[in-house]
């Protein structure tokens, strides 16, 4: 999608995007898996998520790790996780200010895992225009969720 106005999954007014997938799995068990910075790269859609480099084993509200990543060329991020409900919902942000979040709702069968990029509280978004961040976040965010649910098929 290149124009991300047209997609459904952006919402311009609220600066957020949304992309949902079903997971079989139980809430709790995808939950694990998001508060474990060392497996985000294993579901990482985008390409960008090299490994985990410092922080706890397990994320909880306010804590901080870093990540090695590469979107053209290698850089280390520190994120701080600001959303925190056990099997609920986890978010983090960095100094750029957007947020990264995963919602998880009890269906019959699994979960409906819905992955958020807000925007909303953004620092820099010519930054986001210049890198085309929506559409292409919109993308990986689709790849992400693939990998989630093929993780637990």
């Amino acid at each position: 999608m290149s124009n991300a106005s047209n997609s459904p999954a952006h919402d311009p007014a609220r600066r957020i995007i949304s992309v949902s997938q079903f997971v079989p799995a139980p809430p709790a068990a995808i939950f694990e898996l998001l508060a474990t910075p060392a497996k985000h790269s294993e579901i990482d859609g985008s390409g960008s998520v090299n490994g985990s480099l410092s922080g706890p084993a397990r994320l909880s509200l306010g804590a901080k790790f870093g990540m090695s990543m590469r979107i053209g060329l290698p850089y280390r991020i520190t994120n701080e996780v600001v959303e925190f409900e056990e099997a609920k919902r986890i978010g983090w942000r960095h100094f750029g200010g957007h947020v990264w979040r995963y919602l998880l709702e009890p269906v019959e069968g699994g979960t409906m895992v819905t992955e958020q990029f807000d925007y909303s509280t953004n620092r820099a978004n010519f930054v986001l225009r210049l890198m085309r961040a929506i559409p292409n976040n919109e993308l990986a965010m689709r790849k992400t969720l693939l990998n989630l649910a093929k993780r637990f098929a």
